[in-house]
């Protein structure tokens, strides 16, 4: 591989890591646990056991990221988040 195409390979690569994006949940005094994590489990397709710990983090933490990748695939399960009651966006 030449020094020209090792360039242009890493650079691609820079570009896919910059193009992720990520839904963060954030914590608010109005939805249960139960809801929070069957949220979750319906629109960020997380297990149990991992939408329990998102929403114990947004609990103590007042935030979290619950889902990352391409901003088109974010876009409706962040609408639909929005949706069900909970504050989120992407960032």
């Amino acid at each position: 591989m030449s020094i020209k195409e090792k360039i242009s390979e890493e650079l691609l690569l820079e570009e896919e890591q910059v193009a992720q994006n990520e839904i963060v949940l954030f914590n608010d005094d109005v939805n249960t646990f139960e809801h929070v994590i069957e949220t979750l489990i319906k629109v960020c397709e997380h297990s149990s056991t991992q939408a329990e710990q998102c929403s114990l983090i947004v609990h103590h933490n007042g935030r979290c990221t619950v889902k990352t990748g391409e901003y088109n695939d974010l876009e409706p399960r962040c609408s639909k988040l929005l949706e069900a009651g909970l504050s989120a966006e992407i960032v």
